[in-house]
């Protein structure tokens, strides 16, 4: 008997043996090609990259996986343990894998064989983590083998810390986020340190399927499961029974986190900054690199930025009269739906989509659209207003199949079912005014001229409505607004502000053909100095002042204050005709603010990668000094400047102070009412298709433009004087409002002289038409009248003024 124990006890082992060596040839068969799991060491997942205004504010976030990678040391206790009762509380305790977990899984699948249940896995956070790094989601008995066996090797690499740390940051929880930071700013709109333990029991209810606790769709299951979480919370010791239950009592109160741009009015300067980084450093790197990028935008003066810009458009589009209703939908049933389901401008909240529902001789009755629950779904509340005659006699002048048509009561322009925009009129006055986007473009962009900051940026009325930014993207002919440019290089190359160029009609050979520049108007003035000329932005003089120094010395001027890479030297692009941007105009204008300086705009401050460390700052200037740990008696350091001197600074000086004839005395005087010291230049091009506005202060360069998209005319009178100035005055009011006055600085050496105004010779201070002139060392006003009457240009120049025939008859001729 014994002999025949020891027989099978003999076979027994041998069969262990076979069965073992055919278990280690399986499974190391399925793991020799197993991953390496030192990459977790290497571990950096994608992250979101945030925009933040200059003064910290969250602009906008950018992602494909919406995650903020969080150090375990930064997760609260009440999240961990949330997540550790949810899905491993023996995390801390076991190998990798949970013996008593698995043999329960075992068990309840051999129970469930046949029910057509999901089987039940039972892995431990070590486990998930090997899966979401590693492995695949194959519902395979090779796959889980592969899993346990990384799930061992990985908890002999790594801690048990730096595996949960993986684990929380790498979750899919929902809603687009990734990791906990990520979902708790994404279902509740704060930090994962402000979490209550309802907010996490819930968050960590979410890992087992996020789709099936949804918030809205299935609420009732959700609660389910985060009270099961609470009560494990409650069970494992980390919360007390009073604690749980309170927990329990509360609503899920989830408040999703809009997704883009967060803070308002900036769409067209958080999309510029996007476009920026991708050039800079790829797709990647903006929507997973986790960068910190703050910029350059002050969100108060964005906000009168993109205010006067639509007054502005808003002003010029209602004299031309109503278009007509957004759309037309019925209103037999419930109008709250298919009004509901119409698209708004997101960021034009003040406006509000309406329909009409009765339209009479003297108001007009409108349903407003129904919000939206925080559910996503319609309010059943249905809100009406009225539209009085009086808040829509604009809309009375209203365009029929392109022409426009005065209609006598509101009941000829709207028709019930109508959808129209409507905004309430404001402060206490009641009632509602009629609205409509207006079909004109424009930009306006505000520069610190010191160091090319771009502080504000409106590229159009509405980024929901057009994308396409007028301010950067935009190349339209910037007309007078150019001629500062030429003047600036005259006076830096032997002219003065009291040279005198003849204003007179003037003909152009050009090949085989005549151009015959006018001024606007069609008028002339005759001999006239060059204060006189950007003051009254005098056409003919800008030409005959060009020609004479050559059209190659203008495009050198251009192309250094960054106006054009290559400027083309025709003779006509001394009136603007060569297309820029209003981002350039201001850059180079900022030149002549700031002394001279080159400057280089832009919209970003600082980057930093996803460690803190900076990988691009705008302002490169060194400081010696900074850095001291004491003050020793040393002196204050001082930050180098090393930017480029493009411009003499008196010549800087001398442009600026005849742009400030230009708001005292010439085409933009109604900016002259602010009471500041201002400097600036209108442009507007033929037929009127482009008006300008650019204008500054010692301190702050702001430029306007109007027009519409696909260059048409205006209008006759639409000057950059009446359409972009006015944009600038209600700019730079709110802007300056608390602001010192400043005058420009007038640099050392600087001759301030009495001249006469008109003929640019010295005259006794304090006499009519007297003012005092900047001339440069070494220059003043001429002794005797002398005229710049240029040839070469299709012959002599000829005109009918009597005053310039008698200067030019009496010698005042040749050149100064």
């Amino acid at each position: 008997m014994v002999r025949l124990l020891g027989y099978f006890f003999g076979i027994g082992v041998v069969l262990a043996l076979l069965a073992a060596a055919g278990v280690a040839i399986y499974v190391g068969d399925i793991t020799k090609d197993l991953p390496d799991y030192e990459v977790l060491a290497r571990y950096e997942p994608p992250v979101t990259t945030r925009i933040h205004s200059s003064d910290g504010a969250l602009m906008a976030e950018f992602a494909r996986e919406r995650r903020l990678y969080l150090p375990i040391q930064a997760v609260p206790d009440r999240v961990k343990a949330a997540f550790l009762s949810a899905e491993d509380k023996n995390f801390y305790t076991h190998p990798g894998i949970d013996p008593i977990g698995l043999t329960r899984a075992i068990a309840t699948n051999i129970q469930n064989i046949g029910s057509g249940r999901r089987p039940v896995g039972a892995s431990t956070i070590t486990q998930q983590v090997a899966k979401n790094f590693l492995l695949t989601s194959d519902q395979t008995v090779e796959r889980k083998i592969r899993e346990m066996i990384l799930a061992f090797r990985i908890e002999q690499a790594y801690s048990k810390d730096r595996i949960f740390e993986l684990y929380l940051n790498e979750i899919f929880l929902g809603l687009g986020s990734y990791g906990i930071a990520g979902a708790a700013l994404t279902y509740y709109d704060k930090s994962v340190s402000e979490l209550t333990i309802a907010e996490a029991a819930y968050l960590a209810a979410l890992p087992k399927g996020p789709s099936n606790y949804h918030p809205f769709r299935h609420t009732e299951r959700a609660i389910e499961r985060r009270n099961w979480v609470i009560d494990q919370m409650r069970e494992n010791g980390y919360i007390t029974a009073e604690e749980a239950e309170k927990a329990k009592a509360t609503d899920l109160d989830v408040k999703p986190r809009q997704r883009g741009s967060y803070l308002f009015a900036a769409d067209y300067f958080t999309e510029e900054v996007r476009r920026e980084i991708i050039a800079r450093y790829g797709e990647d790197a903006l929507y997973e690199g986790g960068l910190s990028v703050r910029t350059t935008l002050d969100p108060e003066l964005q906000l009168y930025a993109r205010k006067a810009l639509q007054n502005g458009l808003m002003r010029y589009d209602t004299l031309r009269g109503f278009r007509g209703p957004v759309d037309h939908i019925d209103i037999s049933g419930d109008w709250g739906a298919p009004l509901g389901e119409m698209k708004s401008l997101s960021d034009v909240p003040e406006w509000r989509l309406a329909v009409v529902l009765e339209a009479s001789d003297s108001a007009v009755t409108v349903g407003l659209k129904p919000g939206r629950e925080v559910s996503g779904a319609l309010s059943k509340e249905r809100e009406t207003a009225m539209i009085a005659l009086e808040d829509m006699t604009w809309a009375l002048r209203h365009v029929v199949d392109g022409t426009r048509v005065k209609a006598n009561s509101p009941a000829e322009v709207l028709q019930p079912g109508d959808v129209v925009y409507v905004e309430p009129k404001g402060g206490d006055e009641p009632g509602w005014n009629l609205r409509q986007v207006p079909e004109i473009g424009g930009a306006v962009v505000a520069m610190d001229p010191h160091t090319g900051r771009v502080l504000a940026l409106a590229g159009g009325f509405s980024f929901a409505a057009s994308e396409f930014n007028r301010a950067t993207q935009a190349q339209r002919q910037p007309g007078s607004a150019f001629k500062p440019i030429i003047y600036a290089a005259a006076l830096d190359n032997g002219y003065t502000p009291a040279s005198v160029v003849l204003d007179a009609p003037i003909t152009i050979q050009i090949g085989n053909e005549v151009w015959e520049p006018k001024n606007y108007g069609g008028k002339f003035a005759g001999p006239s100095t060059l204060r006189a000329g950007i003051e009254r932005s005098r056409n003919l003089m800008t030409v005959r002042l060009a020609n004479d120094m050559g059209m190659g010395l203008v495009a050198e001027y251009a192309e250094r204050f960054g106006l054009y890479d290559k400027m083309p030297q025709h003779l006509a692009m001394s009136l603007g005709s060569g297309e820029t941007t209003v981002m350039r105009m201001v850059s180079a204008y900022a030149v002549m603010a700031n002394g001279g300086k080159y400057i280089e705009p832009s919209l970003i401050d600082r980057i930093q990668d996803r460690y803190g460390k900076t990988v691009y700052q705008h302002d490169r200037r060194e400081c010696d000094g900074c850095d001291a740990e004491t003050w020793d008696g040393q002196a204050e350091p001082e930050l180098a400047d090393n930017r480029e001197q493009v411009l003499d600074p008196m010549t800087a000086y001398q442009i600026t102070s005849m742009m400030e004839g230009v708001v005292t005395r010439g085409t933009a005087t109604t900016v002259s009412e602010l009471g500041y010291p201002m400097a600036g230049k209108t442009g507007t091009t033929n037929d009127e298709k482009d008006a300008w506005f650019i204008g500054f202060t010692p301190d702050l360069v702001v430029g306007v433009f109007m027009g519409y998209d696909n260059p048409t005319p205006m209008g006759k009178g639409s000057t950059g004087g009446g359409l972009a100035a006015p944009i600038f005055k209600e700019f730079m009011a709110s802007a300056l409002k608390d602001a010192r006055k400043v005058e420009f600085r007038v640099p050392e050496g600087m001759k301030l002289i009495p001249i006469d105004r008109k003929t640019g010779m010295r005259a006794q201070a304090g006499q009519p038409g007297v003012i005092m002139e900047a001339f440069k060392p070494g220059t003043g006003p001429a002794d005797t009248y002398w005229v710049i009457d240029m040839e070469g240009m299709g012959g002599p120049a000829r005109t009918t003024s009597p005053q310039a025939n008698r200067a030019i008859n009496t010698g005042a001729g040749g050149l100064f």
